[in-house]
């Protein structure tokens, strides 16, 4: 009987089954993790990107595209940067106007003003005591990815303050025509300002690089270079709508004064046109009654001409005694007085 239950097998209880299966679980977790934690490092870099080693947080190597073989944190740190190539864009909302600003010029009037921390937001002074506002996109590089690492979250808000600054004193130096359009028509006869306004972008370029120069040559480089800038310059709102009511007051200006000038043309036309035919009516009526006249005259123009030449000394006692008695024939009465003999006068109508 003891012999028979030595050799019987033991078996085992539901709980110690349970727990050597949750063993072999955590016990094949473990391995799994380990084996990921041992190859998180290990990956492939982009070609527009590369990859920055620190070994407990000191700069090890850099690696630009390829297969990455590194330790596992803590040991190795890897932070992927852009490409020395790589050109990135940020835009400067700092040189904007701010969404307060914007919304009290919505709802500012000449009752109630907006205070003069929003009025001036997003607003740089010119040379010649003029406003313009910038829009700037900057394209850079990351030329030193060990301090572009360091600074990590600073990068962006410091380019941001570097570029800002630089703007300031950019405008600050110019007149508003050289760095805005206001005046096209300065164009053609100043070829100077032409030549400024052309020169801002470079010149803004190079005093971003300065002072990020200046910042690496203290230690406190953020490891970027500008390599463009994009520069959108416009004026103030306010000054946009009255530049605009100057511009639709002088269209309208120049109209009326187009019209006028056609009114007076056309009138001017009539005017003359009506002053031509006045004078061409008035030489016919003077041609005609010209002729009138000597067809009325023609006779005692040829007997004056007879008597002059004394040809017919006759003529002018036939002629009256011819018409004469025509004339008087169309009379109702006639009296005759002599005229060598005034002693006596016969007046129709007075006492005898």
């Amino acid at each position: 009987m003891s012999g028979s239950s030595e050799d019987t097998p033991r078996v085992s209880s539901p709980w110690q089954q349970a727990g050597r299966l949750a063993f072999l679980g955590l016990y094949a977790v473990t391995v799994f993790a380990a084996v990921a934690w041992g190859v998180s490092n290990v990956r492939q870099i982009d070609p527009q990107n590369r990859a920055v080693v620190l070994r407990f947080g000191a700069l090890d190597r850099i690696q630009n595209a390829g297969l990455l073989l590194a330790w596992p944190r803590p040991f190795e740190q890897v932070v992927i940067v852009p490409a020395a190539d790589r050109v990135s864009e940020r835009r400067i909302e700092n040189l904007l106007r701010s969404d307060s600003a914007l919304q009290a010029d919505r709802v500012a009037t000449f009752a109630t003003p907006i205070n003069d921390a929003l009025a001036g937001s997003g607003y740089l002074l010119t040379g010649d005591a003029g406003v313009v506002q910038l829009d700037v996109r900057v394209f850079y590089n990351v030329t030193d990815p060990y301090a572009y690492v360091l600074q990590a979250e600073h990068v962006l808000p410091a380019l941001d303050r570097v570029v800002t600054r630089s703007a300031v004193a950019l405008t600050a130096a110019r007149d508003l025509d050289t760095i805005l359009v206001a005046r096209p028509e300065l164009l053609g006869s100043d070829k100077q300002s032409a030549e400024r306004r052309e020169r801002l972008r470079g010149d803004l370029v190079q005093g971003i690089n300065q002072q990020l120069a200046a910042l690496t040559a203290t230690g406190q480089g953020i490891g970027l270079e500008v390599v463009r800038v994009d520069v959108q310059s416009s004026l103030p709102g306010p000054a946009v709508n009255a530049f605009n009511a100057v511009l639709t007051a002088s269209q309208q200006a120049d109209k009326a004064v187009a019209n006028a000038r056609n009114d007076a043309a056309k009138t001017t036309q009539n005017a003359t046109q009506e002053a031509d035919r006045t004078v061409e009516q008035a030489h016919a009526q003077a041609s005609e009654r010209l002729a009138l006249a000597q067809s009325d005259t023609a006779a005692i123009v040829n007997l004056a001409k007879v008597q002059q030449a004394g040809n017919d000394p006759g003529l002018l006692l036939r002629l009256y005694r011819e018409r004469v008695p025509k004339i008087l024939g169309q009379a109702g009465s006639v009296t005759t007085v002599d005229p060598k003999d005034d002693s006596r006068l016969i007046i129709q109508g007075a006492e005898q």
